[in-house]
């Protein structure tokens, strides 16, 4: 049992340490509120940040760029340079406040160490750009169409002053010096503070911490428990390896449910209704199985035929709920065919598995049971004989 109480302690703290290192995650706390972006990256200088997401099919990058803490009077610009991390060859999107006090976007090839920053065509399409300026923050969103070769590439950003509506040099000097980082549209990865951090990581790293937690070791601690108490050399070996595959899937699973409440309150107007709430029932139900460890009374109790239904009935019912939510998260996520097959593959194993044991189980208790006849048959025919004997000796005495 004090194995038990320490593994809930580290499932506790998992997901307390899981909080706390989210929270420094800037962007990620942005909401936009008709917008939904699968990575983003708090870039490194100039209070500026970039959420992304790549759509493989469409060859397409929707970005929304922001820069917060500016003014109407300022303007300011992203893009991508795949000759270096320079101004030098940028393909940009830059935006300002023009004189109808309106934000304007538009996309500039910057070709010069002196641009014009007029309007220009890029070396690839961008069918939709648009800007906001609102609360001292401006807005570009764009959705680019890039070639493959560009997925992985250099973006540089910058700011600067607008003077009777005309765009002015930006400054040579402090963080308008360090406004470049590499960028990574596929993977998530950013050259900037949380580049390790895009959404698209944690989602992935809640489905796997799922899948291993309540999709494998769940259904494997429980196929332990079923079938290995058959064997009178496993106990109580059996019931310690139930517990410690048990609780083990219940600490993973709880960052992993935790990575998957912190995804929902991080993305807002996205909704998942059904794996959601399925979530949270396998957490209560998962926590109520722990802690029903705690109070497992002994055999010999009067109340130990309920607790056993209750356990064995809860502890089924997670199984297939979460089987069931693991593959509504495969639909959500949309990862390569091949983790799901291998998801089916491990199901597929632990079937046939259980399968085989189902039949072993039945095979011994059955000859048990059937050495058990056998053996009180001859009781029964030696007491007989015995009483028989003894009670006709006893009349030859008298």
């Amino acid at each position: 049992m004090e194995k038990t109480r320490k593994l809930v302690l580290f499932a506790c703290l998992l997901l307390v340490s899981f909080l706390a290192s989210s929270s420094a995650q800037t962007c990620l706390n942005h909401s936009f509120s008709n917008r939904q972006y699968a990575n983003c990256s708090d870039l490194p200088a100039l209070n500026c940040f970039l959420h992304w997401t790549y759509d493989e099919a469409a060859g397409t990058v929707e970005v929304a760029f922001r820069h917060t803490g500016t003014t109407s009077s300022r303007w300011s610009a992203w893009g991508i340079n795949p000759s270096g991390p320079s101004m030098l060859n940028t393909q940009a999107l830059v935006a300002y406040v023009n004189s109808s006090g309106l934000p304007h976007a538009f996309t500039t090839s910057i070709d010069s160490m002196s641009p014009s920053m007029q309007q220009s065509a890029l070396s690839f399409q961008v069918p939709s750009l648009s800007a906001e300026f609102e609360n001292n923050e401006m807005r570009i969103f764009a959705v680019m169409r890039i070639s493959e070769s560009l997925l992985t590439t250099n973006q540089v950003w910058q700011e600067g002053p607008v003077s009777n509506y005309q765009l002015m040099i930006h400054p040579t000097s402090g963080d308008n010096m360090l406004s470049t980082a590499s960028v990574n549209f596929l993977t998530g990865q950013s050259g900037g503070t949380s580049s390790g951090s895009s959404r698209t990581r944690r989602r992935n790293v809640h489905g796997v911490l799922n899948t291993v937690s309540w999709g494998i070791l769940m259904p494997l601690g429980a196929i332990t428990a079923r079938y290995m108490k058959v064997f009178k050399s496993a106990d109580p070996s059996w019931f310690y390896l139930h517990v410690v595959c048990q609780t083990s899937a219940y600490a993973v699973g709880v960052a992993g449910w935790a990575t998957g409440i912190k995804l929902g309150s991080d993305s807002a107007g996205v909704t998942h209704n059904p794996h959601r709430n399925i979530g949270i029932t396998l957490f209560c139900l998962g926590t109520l199985q722990v802690f029903a460890l705690l109070l497992r009374p002994n055999k010999d109790h009067k109340y130990r035929l309920y607790w056993n239904i209750y356990h064995h009935s809860v502890g089924y019912a997670v199984i297939i709920l979460s089987i069931i939510n693991i593959f509504d998260g495969f639909d959500i996520l949309q990862p390569d065919d091949h983790w799901e097959r291998i998801y089916i593959g491990i199901l597929i194993f632990l079937g046939v598995v259980a399968t085989l044991l189902e039949g072993i189980t039945w095979y011994i208790v059955l000859r048990r049971k059937n050495r058990g006849s056998d053996t009180d048959k001859r009781s029964h025919s030696i007491n007989g004989a015995n009483g028989v004997n003894g009670f006709g000796a006893r009349g030859q005495d008298v």
